[in-house]
């Protein structure tokens, strides 16, 4: 939830211009800076605040300790000056060199989502179908010079997820992703989707707001595909869950909020955030995206993609 302390147009999903009763993030102008410490102060449920313009003076920053701080200014000395003051006082401050930043990038601060790469599974059916080659994890196969599994950590991660977690069983796989992804490792990625769901969810940061979900062995969707899904989710009004819809049928990569974890978490098996959202519409948005969502699962999938014209890097 948004807090605006302030008559702010940022039409961001979760905004209120009320004092919310649940654990929030708070927005305000620069001249509201003193009303914006005083919430703070009373109310330890506010995660961080975004200040849109330093005044010439402030008070004393001491409620900020602790706390996340987005100073956007576009004097870039009292902006520098404001922050300096602002991490004495023990706040994590980052910045913004503009009054008025876009709603695109308030709403990644005050709504993080974390890029979640699935990447444990046991490619059996790939196995199957080329039992010559039965220790080779179809995740390392190579695609234009990179294993696949690589291509799917850039997508969340160049697409704007505020840091990505990758979910592995096998420890080849976790060292083709050291230095761009958190491993995670499920020891029992055997019985299915659901325990890597499950194991990823739980090891995410408290103040990711949603998880975006991502296959590791969907190579051709791209940052694109992921940086339009977060516009959409953080929309106002948008519903819990948002995914990428192919010629009607939606497939992962789908965002989906904390308020819904509990359910995924509840999952068996091989079951997967299909079987939370299929059916009840009031939950999830599709928005049409590029790129091809297809999966890999057997060697003749491989070889077409093998065949595709050079993938588009975005």
């Amino acid at each position: 939830m948004i807090y605006f302390l302030s008559p702010l147009e940022y039409p961001l999903r979760g905004r209120t211009f009320r004092a919310p009763a649940d654990p929030h993030v708070a927005v305000a102008a620069g001249a509201d800076l003193e009303a914006a410490l005083e919430h703070l102060e009373a109310r330890p449920d506010c995660a961080g605040l975004a200040l849109l313009g330093v005044p010439a003076t402030h008070p004393e920053l001491g409620p900020l300790r602790g706390r996340r701080l987005l100073v956007c200014d576009s004097d870039a000395s009292r902006m520098r000056d404001f922050v300096a003051s602002a991490w004495k006082a023990g706040a994590e401050a980052e910045w913004i060199q503009s009054s008025r930043p876009s709603t695109n990038q308030l709403g990644a601060w005050a709504l993080p989502v974390a890029g979640l790469v699935l990447a444990a599974g046991s490619g059996s059916r790939m196995r199957a179908g080329a039992p010559e080659s039965k220790e080779e994890n179809k995740l390392l196969l190579d695609y234009e010079g990179s294993p696949l599994v690589r291509y799917a950590v850039s997508a969340a991660a160049e697409g704007g997820c505020q840091g990505t977690w990758a979910v592995y069983s096998r420890p080849e796989v976790a060292a083709v992703l050291e230095g761009s992804a958190t491993c995670i490792h499920n020891p029992d990625a055997e019985s299915g989707q659901a325990s890597s769901l499950r194991v990823g969810l739980e090891n995410l940061p408290l103040l990711a707001a949603a998880a975006c979900i991502v296959l590791g062995d969907q190579p051709l969707v791209g940052a694109r595909t992921v940086e339009m899904l977060l516009r959409a989710w953080r929309q106002e009004g948008a519903k819990p869950a948002v995914a990428a819809s192919y010629g009607g049928d939606w497939r992962p990569p789908v965002v989906i909020e904390r308020s819904l974890w509990p359910q995924l978490l509840a999952l068996p098996g091989a079951a997967g955030a299909r079987q939370v959202l299929n059916g009840h519409p009031e939950l999830l948005d599709t928005v049409p995206a590029p790129g091809l969502p297809d999966d890999i699962d057997t060697p003749e999938d491989y070889a077409r993609i093998l065949r595709l014209p050079r993938r588009d890097p975005s």
